[in-house]
């Protein structure tokens, strides 16, 4: 996808400035979510350094760590010379296997825990986007929506389902509650493609979003709100379902 194609209101929470605590590990957080979820795309050509660090309001020092340990990760590569910089490494599609075994990580509290957190961050987005967006505001969405009912991969459509959420949260003109819904999704987003897999499942999924964004194009908030909140709701339950299975 080229860079252009992406959300401007989701971009511009990823570069906004990290929290002044533990900075290099923020940095790389912040922009190792963002990759994981696809809001930086494969490829991608980074800011330069002094103009990252800017944005992110942190020093050159602190930037260059931060991108070192994108790149041990593998989330970055570094190019010198001529047309070099720093570019986003998509990850490879994480194994069923390594998914299991982060999943068996969580309690079903916990995983309850997170599903109500989520829940109470896409309900509140959602309410948010119908009052204050225009129709046109709302083509991220669609895109987003469109490509989840036609993907055939189980690691797309976790991906996209966790892009279509922060894109709401943008869609609310809210950045922080953007820059929350990337920190979520970098904990459930992987998770996801283990309920995704099914394609009914992810048709369900399709017809729930279609129908969100018919109630905030026209306004319904509440409408919107409990229908974001019945989404994800219903994703966590799954989550717990096959978790209990491990």
């Amino acid at each position: 996808m080229r860079q252009h194609e992406i959300d401007g209101g989701a971009r511009r929470a990823v570069f906004s400035p990290v929290d002044s605590r533990a900075r290099v590990e923020a940095v790389v957080r912040r922009i190792g979510d963002a990759i994981e979820l696809g809001l930086l795309a494969d490829g991608e050509q980074l800011p330069g350094e002094s103009e990252l660090a800017g944005q992110l309001g942190v020093s050159t020092v602190t930037l260059r760590e931060a991108l070192m340990a994108l790149r041990q990760q593998g989330l970055v590569t570094t190019r010198r010379g001529r047309g070099g910089g720093s570019f986003v490494s998509l990850p490879e599609v994480p194994a069923d296997d390594r998914l299991r075994a982060r999943l068996l990580g969580w309690s079903t509290e916990e995983l309850r825990d997170l599903g109500d957190h989520w829940a109470a961050l896409s309900g509140a987005a959602a309410r948010l986007a119908a009052q204050r967006t225009e129709p046109a505001d709302l083509q991220p969405l669609r895109r987003t929506a469109r490509e989840l009912a036609h993907a055939a991969e189980a690691a797309a459509r976790g991906r996209l389902y966790g892009r279509f959420h922060v894109e709401l949260a943008a869609a609310a003109q809210s950045a922080r509650l953007t820059r929350e819904q990337v920190a979520l999704q970098s904990e459930v987003g992987a998770m996801l493609c283990l309920v995704l897999a099914d394609d009914a499942y992810r048709e369900e999924v399709a017809d729930r979003h279609r129908f969100l964004l018919s109630a905030v194009q026209d306004g319904a908030h509440e409408t919107a709100g409990t229908l974001a909140e019945r989404c994800v709701r219903e994703s966590t339950a799954r989550l717990v379902a096959v978790r209990l299975t491990l």
